[in-house]
């Protein structure tokens, strides 16, 4: 797909500052940038590549002042950032698969499709599943019994929905990912083995939710496991039985959240975090990766890092003291040893 410059510049509402028809057809990072490629300046301690890139157009802000020349045509907006967001969105976007059913999937007589639905190669439906119109079904991927997906839902290869699962309408799993495996639930015998508790709850998982590759989501052990519109997890995490995640939250990759926690509404929460079970997490809860969340954060808006997790200034306090205590320490010892030898 190319583009000439006056078009990007129209898509994105920006302006042209040099050759309106010069051609791109994909993006590039600044300093890699290559003939044919638009890339962007959106941090000025890259200046410096404005100046040597090779690519045809450069995204910059409206007031940005180049102290060189500039070979490549600038396209100058208001949010430097919005606009790559939108740039990329343009350039990204993933090419519907043409609206059939592969004659190698297994598909149950009670199955249920609807119109414009993909259905790849390897998949199986078993009986009840319900797929909404609209939805892209890749290679391998299957669907216990009574799973319903929504409208315009895509399913990478190897997805597996668990029975009784539902999936709202756009939801993205990416490839790997299983939803409504079995919870972590064994209860100690006297003579030290474990017996499995039975796990008979399901996932639901509501619209605009996007989940990464090989990510765990476990059904409930009774009622249900909560993915919440608008939630974004990241590949490679894993989360409890009958866990409850509320509207657009953000969760980075290898984060786990141990059964029953509940996290709230808008909070961003970085790559690795462990959750304790049967916590509550409060709105708009920012915590840093690595921490370990022992118990419940109370107060909406918080911003936590360490291991457990304390305020997220008084740990940055801390560490900068824990980095200076091999020299206190050795200051202390001396002023112990001349205070013993005035003694």
């Amino acid at each position: 797909m190319q583009l000439t410059a006056q078009a990007l510049a129209d898509l994105l509402d920006g302006i042209v500052d040099g050759n309106p028809s010069v051609l791109v057809d994909r993006p590039s990072k600044i300093e890699e940038g290559e003939p044919g490629s638009i890339s962007f300046l959106g941090n000025l301690k890259y200046e410096e590549y404005a100046y040597t890139t090779k690519a045809s157009i450069l995204l910059v802000s409206k007031d940005f002042s180049p102290r060189e020349a500039v070979q490549a045509t600038l396209v100058r907006v208001d949010n430097v950032y919005e606009a790559i967001q939108q740039l990329l969105q343009h350039f990204g976007q993933t090419p519907s698969k043409p609206a059939q059913v592969s004659t190698q999937a297994s598909i149950h007589e009670s199955a249920q499709v609807g119109e414009g639905v993909s259905i790849g190669a390897f998949t199986v439906l078993q009986s009840g599943v319900k797929v909404g119109e609209g939805s892209q079904i890749h290679e391998q991927v299957f669907m216990g019994e009574n799973v319903e997906v929504g409208k315009d839902v895509i399913l990478y290869p190897g997805v597996k929905l668990y029975a009784n699962t539902k999936i709202g309408d756009r939801v993205i799993i990416h490839a790997n990912a299983v939803v409504g495996s079995d919870g972590f639930g064994f209860v100690p015998q006297a003579d030290g083995h474990y017996e499995k508790i039975a796990h008979v709850g399901n996932v639901i998982i509501e619209a605009d939710v996007e989940i990464g590759a090989n990510t765990t989501i476990d059904r409930g052990t009774m009622g249900s496991t909560l993915i919440k519109r608008g939630v974004k997890l990241d590949n490679l995490i894993q989360i409890g039985h009958n866990v409850m995640i509320d509207e657009d939250t953000v969760i980075a990759a290898q984060t786990g959240v141990a059964g029953s926690t509940k996290i709230g509404k808008n909070c961003r929460i970085g790559g690795q975090v462990g959750f304790v079970g049967h916590v509550t997490i409060a709105d708009g809860t920012q915590i840093q990766a690595q921490s370990g969340i022992a118990g419940p954060i109370k107060e909406p808006g918080t911003a936590l890092f360490g291991s457990p997790a304390i305020p997220y200034r008084d740990y940055i306090r801390s560490y900068a003291v824990f980095k200076k205590l091999p020299e206190l320490y050795k200051r202390f010892s001396l002023l112990e040893r001349k205070q013993s030898e005035k003694e």
